[in-house]
């Protein structure tokens, strides 16, 4: 096994409960939005009311290298400052690697933003401005549920109006061999016929292209896990083809770590949907 992949699949081996939840944030726990038992989600409120206005959605997608972690061990990091800034958010499931290889994490996310986007009324959340957010593995998954088009054949598209990608990987095919091949890709992609196109099918550097929703990544410098070229290569391909794309650079960072650096970024991330409408002017 790699020696990094404990570093990407996190504290699988932690508590699997959701941590205390502040007063008044309530939940709606295992909500299926899909066909499979493990194609289920929370769904996190704020604690002021939402009633009579829209706020803000979020799609939130554990990572784990498409093969471990569980939405409740990302609730306390990646649920809560949402749910403080006074959004929804959908924290989700998705099939991982021992029940379905690629592209089963593709197909369910994108049928879990068109849950989320058809459910957006009973949550009074704004279509226009649902956000995918994700790190690692679920980084990857969240930009492929805006960049992922129709003709790919994975399912719905179009649901995602933004995404905060925290170190995800953009190049599937960069990690099933040479010198930044993980265990964790190539376990997710099977040695079958069309293995190569498959992972480019599952890249999100494949389906760049002008007119996308806006991209912010997170990464740090030195990951040793996901190499930070991944977030430099998708930051600067979705500019050169004419989207809206940003990189916030965690100096020294690794993958994910030191946490208090990467924690510091969210004013930034709010920043950066504050001046692209998702967020009212101060």
């Amino acid at each position: 096994m790699h020696r990094l992949l404990p570093l990407l699949l996190g504290a699988i081996a932690a508590s699997a409960q959701t941590p205390a939840l502040p007063a008044g944030v309530k939940v709606e726990k295992n909500i299926s939005y899909s066909q499979y038992p493990q194609t289920v989600l929370d769904v996190y409120s704020p604690a002021r009311s939402t009633a009579g206005k829209r706020v803000c959605g979020v799609i939130e997608i554990h990572g784990g290298g498409w093969g471990g972690g569980t939405k409740e061990q990302v609730v306390e990091r990646f649920v809560l400052p949402w749910v403080n800034k006074g959004c929804v958010v959908a924290n989700i499931e998705y099939r991982l690697t021992k029940v379905a290889p690629a592209p089963a994490a593709v197909q369910d996310v994108l049928q879990a933003a068109k849950w989320f986007a058809s459910h957006a009324g009973k949550y009074n959340v704004d279509r226009r401005r649902i956000i995918a957010t994700g790190d690692s593995a679920g980084g990857h998954l969240a930009l492929m549920t805006a960049l992922t088009p129709k003709r790919a054949g994975f399912g719905p598209t179009g649901k995602v109006k933004a995404v905060i990608n925290w170190y995800g990987i953009t190049d599937v095919e960069d990690q099933l061999g040479g010198p930044n091949m993980r265990d964790y890709a190539v376990t997710w992609v099977p040695q079958v016929e069309g293995r190569m196109e498959l992972a480019r099918r599952v890249s999100p550097e494949t389906w760049v292209r002008k007119g996308l929703p806006p991209v912010l990544t997170i990464h740090g410098s030195a990951d040793p896990t996901v190499p930070y070229d991944h977030g430099v290569r998708i930051t600067r391909s979705l500019r050169d083809a004419g989207s809206d794309a940003e990189m916030i650079n965690v100096s020294g960072g690794e993958h994910g770590q030191p946490r208090e650096q990467f924690d510091a970024v969210w004013p930034q991330i709010f920043e950066f949907l504050r001046r692209r409408g998702f967020f009212k002017d101060r």
